[in-house]
C-alpha cells in the first residue's frame, strides 16, 4: 500500500508542464512547456520589509507562497518601496540543456536573477534580456535549479506580480500577442489623440489669430490630455524605461497639468473675474492647489520612499477634484447662462465617466475587454466634453460676432450722423451765405437797376419826339436784367424751397409774360400742393426750362393759346406745357439755336425727365419723382 502511494505521488509529480498554472509540487519542469506558463502557483515571494537582508542571508528567510498575494500586488503600500523577492524551482527532465525567458510581471525599475549553486551560495546570473524585463536561465538536463529574483518595484499602482516561464524560442511571439490582445483600446486612444491632436492646433491657430488666451490656455490642456491618451495607447502593457516613468509619475503630472490649464482656460473663456465672482474664487483656490499639490507630489515620488503618502495625496486630489467639479456644476446649473451650461453639462460628463473610470481602477479590474477598461470611459469623457466645447465656442462666437456687429453699426450711424450734422452745418452756412448775397443783390442791384430804369424813363420823356433807340435799349435792358436778378434772387432765397412757391412763381411769371402777346394762357393745378421740399438749383432750373419754352412759344409757334399742366400722382409730379401753334419741326431745329440741348441739359442735371413732342402744337413734358 506504501509503494502505491509512492508511485502515485510521483506519478503526479513528473507531469510535464503546459501553458497553465501547475497545481502539486514546488518545482516546474521546463521540458514540459510549450510556449508559456504561469508559475504563481508554484513560486514563493519574501518581502525585505526591514531593507537590511542580502544576497547571502536571503536563504534561510521564510518564503510564503506567492498565491496568497492579494491582487498579485504587496498589499500594503509601505512594501511597494521595499526588495521584492520571488523564489522559483526549475527542472529540466529532458535529457539536453534547455533555456527559458522569466517573467515576473508588470512595471518594475530593476529586475536581478541569481541562482544557488551546490554550496548554497546565491551567484548572480548576467543576462542582456534582464533590461528588458525578460532574463533568461538556462537549466541543465537531468538538473533541478533554484532561483530567486529580486525586484525593485515601480512606485505606481499598476505593478501586477504574476511571474511566467516563457521558452526562448517563443519569446518575440509572447510579447506581440501579450501587446496585441489590447488592441481595440488603443484603436480607441489614438482615435482620441487625433482628436485632441486636432484640437491642439485649432485653439492654437486660434491663439495666433486673436492673440486671445483661453485659447493657449485650452491648446496647452488639449496637449496635455493628448500626451496622456497617445502614451497609454502607444505604451499599453509594454515593460519599458519609458512607460515606467509614465506610469509612476508622467501620467499624473499630464493630468493635473492639463486640469490647471483647463481651469485657466474657464476663467477667460467665461470672464469669470467679472461675470461670476464666486466661481472665479472657487477656480483660483483649485489652481493654486492643484499647482501645490502637484510640486508635493513630485517632492513623495523622487525625494522619499513615502509611497503611501504619494498614493494618498494622489487619491486625494482626485476625490477634490470631483467635488469641485461638483460644485463648479450646481453652480453654474444655477447661473442659467447657455455658455456657462454648454461648459458645465460637459464637465459634468466628464465627471460622470472619470467617475467610472477611478470605479474600475480601484475595484482593481484588468482585462482586454474595451467595456471594462478604465480608460475607454474616461475617453468618451473627454470625447463628450470636447463636443461641449466646440459647442459653446460656436454660441460664443455667434454671440461676440452680433455684439461685434451691433457697435460697428452703432459706431456707423454715429459716424453717419456727424457727419450728417456736419453736412447739414455746412448746408447751413451756405443757405446763410445764399440768403446774404440774394439780400445785398436784392438792396444793392435791384436799387441801381430800377435807378437807371427809372432815369431812363426820365431821359425819354425830356426828348419826346426825338428817336434815340440806345436810351430804348437801356430801358429794356434794365428791364431784362430786373427780371433776371429777381430770378436768381428767388432761386438763391431758402425760404422759396418748397413746391407751392416754385409752382406759383412759374404760374406768376407765365401770366405776367403773355399778358400783352395775344396768346391766352390757362393754367391747371391741383385743389393743393403737398408740402415737398425742392432745392434752390431744381427750382431755378425748372424755371428756366419753362421761361424757354415760353419765350419759343411767343417767337415762333404762331399760338394763341398756352395751357401749363401740373399734376401729381402718387410721388410722381408732372409738368406739362402744349401749345396749340404749328408744332416743332425737328428737322429744322436750327431755328431754336441751342435752347433745346440747354433745356435737356438743364433737366438732365438735376434729375428731371425731359420729353418734347408734335402733337396739335408742341408739348414738352418735365416729369420727376418727389422724394
Amino acid at each position: 500500500m506504501r509503494k502505491l502511494i509512492c508511485i502515485s505521488f510521483w506519478g503526479v509529480f513528473s507531469l510535464p508542464c503546459f501553458s497553465q498554472a501547475l497545481p502539486g509540487p514546488p518545482y516546474i519542469d521546463i521540458a514540459g512547456i510549450k510556449d508559456s506558463v504561469a508559475i504563481a502557483n508554484q513560486s514563493f515571494f519574501l518581502i525585505d520589509s526591514s531593507n537590511n537582508l542580502n544576497t547571502q542571508n536571503i536563504l534561510p528567510a521564510n518564503f510564503l507562497p506567492l498565491s496568497l498575494l492579494p491582487n498579485k500586488r504587496p498589499g500594503s503600500l509601505n512594501l511597494y518601496t521595499k526588495p521584492f523577492y520571488i523564489r522559483m524551482t526549475l527542472y529540466n527532465s529532458s535529457n539536453v540543456e534547455d533555456s527559458v525567458n522569466i517573467y515576473p510581471g508588470f512595471l518594475f525599475n530593476s529586475i536581478e536573477l541569481f541562482r544557488k549553486d551546490t554550496s548554497d551560495n546565491l551567484i548572480k546570473i548576467a543576462t542582456p534580456d534582464a533590461g528588458t524585463g525578460y532574463p533568461s536561465v538556462i537549466v541543465g538536463a537531468k538538473t533541478m535549479t533554484v532561483l530567486f529574483l529580486k525586484l525593485k518595484l515601480c512606485k505606481t499602482v499598476y505593478v501586477k506580480i504574476n511571474p511566467q516561464l516563457i521558452k526562448h524560442n517563443y519569446l518575440n511571439t509572447y510579447q506581440k500577442v501579450s501587446y496585441k490582445q489590447f488592441d481595440d483600446l488603443k484603436t480607441v486612444g489614438f482615435l482620441l489623440s487625433g482628436i485632441l491632436l486636432m484640437m491642439l492646433f485649432f485653439t492654437a491657430s486660434n491663439y495666433v489669430l486673436s492673440g486671445k488666451k483661453e485659447f493657449l490656455y485650452y491648446s496647452l490642456y488639449s496637449g496635455c490630455i493628448f500626451g496622456l491618451i497617445f502614451l497609454y495607447a502607444l505604451l499599453y502593457n509594454k515593460t519599458n524605461d519609458f512607460n515606467r516613468f509614465f506610469l509612476g509619475y508622467f501620467n499624473f503630472f499630464l493630468l493635473i497639468s492639463g486640469n490647471i490649464f483647463y481651469i485657466a482656460f474657464t476663467r477667460r473663456f467665461l470672464d469669470t473675474k467679472n461675470q461670476y465672482k464666486i466661481l472665479d474664487k472657487l477656480f483660483r483656490s483649485e489652481e493654486w492647489f492643484l499647482f501645490i499639490s502637484l510640486i508635493i507630489y513630485t517632492f513623495l515620488h523622487y525625494f522619499t520612499d513615502l509611497f503611501y503618502l504619494e498614493n494618498l495625496l494622489v487619491n486625494s486630489m482626485k476625490f477634490i477634484l470631483l467635488a469641485m467639479g461638483m460644485v463648479y456644476i450646481l453652480i453654474a446649473l444655477q447661473q442659467k447662462k447657455r455658455l456657462l451650461n454648454y461648459l458645465a453639462v460637459g464637465n459634468g460628463l466628464l465627471l460622470f465617466f472619470s467617475g467610472i473610470s477611478l470605479a474600475l481602477i480601484w475595484a482593481n479590474v484588468r482585462t482586454s475587454s474595451v467595456l471594462t477598461n478604465s480608460l475607454f470611459y474616461y475617453d468618451i469623457g473627454i470625447v463628450l466634453s470636447l463636443i461641449f466645447f466646440l459647442l459653446g465656442l460656436t454660441y460664443k462666437n455667434r454671440e461676440e460676432l452680433i455684439e461685434r456687429t451691433k457697435v460697428q453699426e452703432a459706431m456707423k450711424l454715429d459716424a453717419e450722423k456727424k457727419d450728417f450734422e456736419r453736412q447739414l452745418v455746412i448746408l447751413k452756412a451756405q443757405q446763410e451765405e445764399r440768403n446774404r448775397i440774394s439780400a445785398d443783390m436784392h438792396d444793392d442791384l435791384g436799387a441801381g437797376m430800377t435807378t437807371i430804369r427809372l432815369y431812363s424813363e426820365l431821359a425819354k420823356n425830356k426828348i419826346k419826339g426825338m428817336d434815340i433807340p440806345e436810351i430804348e435799349k437801356i430801358s429794356s435792358s434794365a428791364d431784362e436784367l430786373l427780371n433776371k436778378m429777381n430770378a436768381i434772387i428767388w432761386s438763391m432765397t431758402s425760404t422759396n424751397d418748397t413746391l407751392g412757391n416754385m409752382v406759383a412763381y412759374i404760374r406768376s411769371y407765365a401770366l405776367e409774360y403773355l399778358e400783352n402777346t395775344g396768346i391766352n394762357c390757362i393754367i391747371q393745378l391741383p385743389e393743393e400742393l403737398p408740402h415737398i421740399e425742392v432745392h434752390g438749383e431744381i427750382r431755378r432750373n425748372v424755371f428756366l426750362v419753362v421761361k424757354e419754352a415760353l419765350n419759343n412759344i411767343v417767337k415762333h409757334a404762331g399760338a394763341t393759346r398756352v395751357l401749363i399742366h401740373f399734376t401729381i400722382s402718387g410721388k410722381l409730379a408732372k409738368l406739362i406745357i402744349h401749345d396749340n401753334g404749328k408744332g416743332i419741326e425737328f428737322d429744322k431745329l436750327r431755328e431754336f439755336g441751342n435752347g433745346l440741348k440747354n433745356m435737356k441739359k438743364r433737366m438732365s442735371d438735376v434729375g428731371v425727365d425731359f420729353s418734347i413732342e408734335k402733337n396739335n402744337g408742341t408739348i414738352i413734358t418735365l416729369t420727376r419723382e418727389m422724394i
